[in-house]
């Protein structure tokens, strides 16, 4: 297994259509940076985002999710509240070949505030929006700029490909749409 390499992901995105919209990684002042890094691609965050709330002092279950316990947010800016949570989407739509699969990890940048976005793996023929997930782990605040980088996929390529891809098991989050809550 091995690393893939900015060409690799170049042309792979702009044949094939593995990340649409397929960016360059460049300096953007001001901005937080995002595209086509050495071996991977820099993931923007979109502007739509579900935050977590205690109003209804619903309790947490990924086998039986309450929708209260998120709010829908839209903006430019989104402020996650303190020692809380929020679900987001990537700019960026993926569809994965067979022989690959990515790790995907947060951007130092947000690191270096508290800020912990996780997102599991892209299995082999996986497709659609990554659903993010961000963390803020700090008692203050967290602002998180929609349309700016996020977090970094990193590119793996196995010795030979898989017997059996996520589309072929049929997978619960394959060509999701949007931010996805948890399913069984």
């Amino acid at each position: 297994m091995g690393l893939k390499p900015d060409h690799w992901i170049r042309k792979m995105s702009l044949e094939q259509g593995m990340i649409e919209p397929f960016q360059e990684g460049k300096k953007r002042p001001g901005v937080i940076s995002y595209g086509l890094s050495s071996y991977g691609y820099d993931v923007r965050v979109a502007d739509e985002y579900k935050i977590f709330t205690n109003v209804f002092s619903a309790t947490v279950d990924p086998k039986q999710f309450d929708t209260r316990s998120m709010v829908d947010f839209k903006g430019d800016v989104c402020i996650i509240p303190p020692n809380s949570f929020a679900l987001a989407k990537t700019v960026e739509y993926f569809r994965i070949p067979r022989g690959v699969m990515t790790i995907c990890v947060g951007k130092s940048t947000y690191a270096r505030c508290g800020i912990i976005v996780n997102v599991t793996p892209f299995e082999p023929e996986w497709e659609g929006y990554v659903t993010l997930e961000i963390s803020n782990t700090t008692p203050l605040p967290a602002k998180i700029y929609s349309n700016e980088g996020i977090s970094q996929v990193i590119f793996l390529e196995g010795d030979e490909v898989c017997e059996t891809s996520y589309a072929d098991k049929k997978g619960k989050y394959q060509n999701q749409q949007g931010i996805l809550l948890p399913r069984l």
